[in-house]
């Protein structure tokens, strides 16, 4: 059996898959993460959810699969670039393994989404995939022959961070113009509204493009598509992967797999475009999947 957690800002989940190989989860269970109440208490809901997985199954972990919001620092061991800030700086792994008495292996929750969908989902059999995550961020994962590539300094993937646009908007990492305020869900509506005055969500700009009455819509979802193009060219120029998947809010948008992909072809070193691009299909469980096939590598 596989143990993975998926450590969220608003919740914890923990699944227990009955072999590597199967997507049939025996247990999951979920419980709010409260990370307000700060980083000790984060770690004592970790150990709840585990315990009362354990009873429900009536058997313990030997090693657990965890994903993070953030990544494991190689050199120092802690946890860096964490939305859940008060995971920065703590040597969280040997913590939890403190905590729980068992082996921990942990990966950012765009690899943890990247590893299900390589192992079991819309990139099964591929050699290399890159797994994309665009939502309230952007963020990537590579998984290569069916394990996933970490980097000398933990951040392969993190394409979310590469500048887009020379003198772009601030991003919280420090940087102007990164992808993540291009892509991003939270960015596309900060345009819209700066074009239209009006606040509206994502979904409902994608409606307004569609029935063609909002020209400020068209002008966002241009922006989107044709910026995707440009910034998913740089890693398949790079990479060169087999299969990029599209997780996220905004990777539901399926002008992205047909005028985006066009768009990239315009970018890419190479006379066609062979990469496929395409949905995930494992929705929710993708992440705490993806956790629990760590400990499978």
């Amino acid at each position: 059996m596989l143990w993975g957690i998926d450590l969220g800002g608003t919740k914890i989940e923990c699944a227990v898959l009955e072999s590597p190989t199967s997507s049939r989860a025996l247990t999951r269970q979920r419980i709010e993460t409260q990370a307000e109440k700060g980083y000790a208490h984060i770690l004592a809901q970790i150990k709840r959810l585990v315990d009362d997985v354990a009873d429900t199954l009536g058997k313990r972990p030997t090693k657990i699969g965890v994903g993070t919001p953030g990544a494991l620092e190689p050199s120092t061991q802690t946890l860096k670039n964490s939305n859940t800030v008060c995971l920065n700086g703590k040597p969280f792994k040997r913590d939890l393994e403190q905590v729980l008495g068992v082996p921990i292996k942990i990966a950012n929750d765009a690899n943890c989404f990247a590893l299900a969908e390589a192992r079991l989902g819309a990139a099964k059999g591929a050699s290399v995939v890159f797994g994309v995550i665009m939502g309230t961020g952007v963020g990537g994962g590579i998984v290569v022959d069916g394990k996933v590539i970490g980097g000398r300094q933990g951040i392969a993937g993190e394409w979310g961070h590469n500048v887009l646009e020379e003198n772009g908007e601030l991003c919280y990492c420090g940087k102007r113009g990164c992808v993540e305020t291009v892509l991003s869900g939270v960015w596309l509506e900060k345009f819209y509204q700066a074009r239209s005055g009006e606040s509206r969500k994502l979904k409902d700009i994608v409606e307004r493009h569609r029935l063609g009455t909002d020209e400020n819509a068209t002008l966002t979802i241009k922006r989107l598509t044709e910026n995707f193009g440009k910034a998913i060219a740089v890693v398949i120029n790079i990479l060169d992967p087999d299969v990029i998947v599209l997780g996220g809010g905004v990777g539901n948008i399926d002008l992205l797999y047909g005028e985006g992909v066009e768009e990239a072809k315009k970018h890419v070193f190479n006379h066609k475009l062979e990469t496929a691009i395409v949905k995930p299909i494992l929705g929710d469980s993708a992440g705490v999947f993806g956790a629990a096939m760590l400990v499978a590598e």
